[in-house]
């Protein structure tokens, strides 16, 4: 009779999903390489993980792309700060539109402390000190409130980390203050030593405009840094074990809501 460690040894691994990051994607070559790095931290906290890459527009590898040379399982983590109109219903439907993979949608990577670490160490890389005054969060904005509730989250664990500092959230696009507004408003509270924290994930053309209404100093956008390749990781694994556990035969569900099927079976 064999005994049930044997048995456990003979019963096939089932196969991790692979980790699809999705990037928005931008015309600064240096977004590219940003992402590129993060993943590759990625990687190297995980190395038996499949990670790929795929893009919302303007670069390559495009979402549909990565997707089409998929097959079997996979979770898309959004290198996305919030919740927004790509979160919900682009990237949902490019998983919808590759019938080959079996898969879900993981949540942004913000709201969450790990972001919090991140904007805290570029900061301290800019010059941030003690005599600083308050910071702008800067973020890229978008017309979905739930995208501003985040950011907003966001400048709240940011202002607990800096010990109280007044953090201001403000965007690029799309809604209101802009970072020249918000700057302008803590300068007429008599703030004037104020900091820009760059909430993108990579450079690009938003962060470059929000570094140019710095009144003070300006931090690096997140990158890949080690608190962001932990968060990816966090996503990725928040999304498929909670796709397992909850989730029946002939179903599948993304951030959004339910899209198609199961993401691997049940034990």
């Amino acid at each position: 009779m064999e005994s049930r460690t044997e048995a456990r040894m003979e019963t096939p691994a089932v196969p991790r999903p692979t980790l699809v990051a999705v990037a928005h994607g931008s015309r600064d070559p240096r977004a590219l390489w940003t992402v590129q790095a993060l993943l590759d931290r990625v990687r190297a906290r995980r190395p038996e993980l499949d990670v790929r890459l795929g893009h919302v527009e303007l670069n390559e590898p495009l979402l549909d792309d990565t997707l089409a040379g998929l097959r079997g399982d996979a979770v898309l983590v959004p290198l996305l700060l919030g919740r927004g109109h790509h979160v919900k219903r682009d990237l949902p439907a490019a998983l919808a539109g590759a019938p080959h993979v079996r898969g879900v949608v993981a949540a942004p990577l913000g709201p969450h402390p790990l972001l919090a670490e991140a904007l805290d160490a570029r900061l301290a890389e800019a010059g941030w000190q003690a005599g600083g005054q308050a910071v702008v969060l800067a973020a890229a904005g978008s017309r979905d409130p739930d995208s501003a509730v985040d950011t907003g989250r966001t400048a709240a664990l940011l202002s607990a980390r800096l010990g109280g500092v007044p953090v201001l959230p403000a965007y690029a696009s799309a809604a209101a203050p802009t970072v020249p507004e918000a700057v302008a408003a803590l300068a007429a509270r008599g703030l004037r030593r104020v900091a820009v924290a760059s909430y993108f994930t990579a450079p690009g053309l938003f962060a470059t405009q929000a570094a140019s209404a710095a009144p003070w100093i300006v931090a690096a956008p997140l990158g890949a840094h080690e608190a962001m390749a932990r968060l990816v990781l966090h996503r990725y694994d928040e999304a498929a074990g909670a796709a397992r556990a909850a989730l029946g035969p002939g179903v599948t569900a993304s951030y959004g809501g339910p899209v198609r099927r199961l993401l691997g079976r049940r034990a």
